[in-house]
């Protein structure tokens, strides 16, 4: 605490005001320093609310990004399995075709071996007549 010297009509007027000028420029440094502290404080609040804007859009981009990543992991689900039951039904189709191809040349060398059998049938005969002609024909001479 500062002290004052007396003099004849009370204080010493010379160091009560150069107290009182050294307490003003104290006082409006430490205003000063106040008004800086509260501008900063004033940014940063703004800053503050800015990254809690920015932190609310990125957690709302992110839920948007959750739904829509799980809305495609559903339709590629879905699709998958249409594209599965497509190739089910086009297996089955092509095993039918296959069984009836099958069945078909089957069928068809089975009447091809009746036709063999069938022509050499013929063909036995015709040779069996021609012999009993050739036979004939030795007997008449």
């Amino acid at each position: 605490m500062k002290k004052f010297s007396t003099s004849f009509s009370g204080y010493n007027k010379v160091e009560v005001n150069e107290f009182v000028k050294d307490v003003t420029k104290e006082y409006e440094s430490m205003l000063n320093t106040l008004k800086k502290r509260d501008h900063e404080m004033e940014v940063l609040k703004q800053k503050l609310i800015n990254y809690q804007n920015m932190e609310h859009t990125l957690n709302h981009a992110l839920m948007v990004a959750e739904d829509a990543s799980s809305q495609i992991k559903k339709m590629a689900r879905e699709e998958s399995k249409g594209i599965i039951d497509d190739a089910k039904r086009n297996a089955s189709r092509i095993v039918n075709e296959a069984l009836m191809r099958a069945t078909k040349l089957e069928e068809e060398a089975e009447n091809l071996q009746r036709r063999i059998i069938n022509f050499k049938r013929k063909i036995r005969q015709s040779i069996e007549l021609e012999l009993e002609n050739i036979e004939g024909i030795e007997e008449d001479y």
